[in-house]
């Protein structure tokens, strides 16, 4: 751990480095001695904390606070977390981000790029290979699985692909609908048969597959999204600016460690802001518009 002074170097260096307005006015002595970092249940609770440790770690070792994880069984209860002040940063989907934006204060600091250097993501709907259902068409009065109503590749934006480009109701057009609670649950689903077809986006496949537990030739892709902006890690906006600061330095140190990017499966972080998820909002309301029509 390092020591009071130490802290105090690494607040005075990102004042240089990252420039955040009001940060030469709050060091390290206001920081909480614990601090308590959540991730939504992308690929279920267990899986989530296990790829939020290097995360931890990285927070640990350069802040000099501990860090505590906190998952929860659905994007709702990590924003609920942040707003009731149970959690002080947080990894969200960019739908779940804009809610905790407007519900529990969240801020956006540093954002998830893939391991080509982009800065998002696709969405994808998915079918098991050998299901014969090789088209959105061929998808009709099927089972269909959702991740979760805060998910933004996992339920808004295929709704909006249902409603703007397909000019279908799902609850008509499947067979079924269901909430699976997570990326993992819903390609594990499709995979066992259990679901015909699946919401989902490439990142959360792609770590299915890294881990084992899927392969690449188990699915057919029938539709994919543009591109959706990176996941953001953010803090509540009432921490001192000095601490949100430094958090943001410590992800940025994780694009030097390949051992915490393998285990987190990205490609590292970059800068963001709350402006980068206006296109979120915008989708938001265009679901919202589609469904009044």
């Amino acid at each position: 751990m390092f020591s009071k002074l130490s802290r105090v170097f690494v607040v005075a260096a990102l004042v240089l480095a990252f420039a955040l307005p009001g940060l030469a006015n709050a060091g390290a002595d206001s920081w909480p001695k614990t601090v308590k970092l959540g991730f939504i249940p992308t690929e279920g609770a267990a899986d989530s904390a296990k790829r939020a440790r290097p995360i931890a770690k990285k927070m640990e070792d350069i802040l000099g606070v501990k860090v505590e994880i906190f998952t929860a069984s659905s994007y709702a209860g990590i924003i609920t977390a942040m707003a009731n002040k149970h959690i002080d940063f947080a990894y969200f989907g960019p739908k779940s981000y804009t809610e905790a934006a407007e519900k529990a204060n969240a801020e956006a600091i540093v954002m998830e790029v893939n391991k080509d250097g982009q800065p998002g993501y696709t969405g994808i709907i998915i079918s098991r290979k050998d299901s014969g259902i090789t088209s959105m068409e061929q998808a009709k009065g099927k089972t269909f699985a959702f991740t979760d109503p805060n998910s933004t590749s996992g339920f808004l934006v295929p709704n909006v692909i249902f409603a703007r480009d397909m000019k279908i109701d799902p609850k008509k057009y499947f067979k079924e609908i269901q909430f699976s609670g997570s990326h993992g649950a819903s390609i594990l689903a499709v995979k066992n048969g259990s679901i015909q077809v699946a919401a989902t986006n490439n990142i959360d496949m792609n770590r299915m597959i890294q881990k084992g537990a899927v392969a690449e030739d188990d699915f057919i892709i029938i539709k994919e999204s543009d591109l959706i902006p990176g996941s953001p890690m953010c803090a509540r906006a009432d921490l001192p600016a000095s601490l949100k600061a430094a958090f943001a330095g410590a992800l940025l140190q994780i694009n030097d460690d390949p051992e915490a990017l393998k285990i987190l499966q990205t490609g590292g972080y970059k800068h963001t802001s709350d402006a980068d998820y206006d296109i979120i909002r915008y989708l938001k309301r265009l679901k919202k518009q589609l469904a009044q029509k």
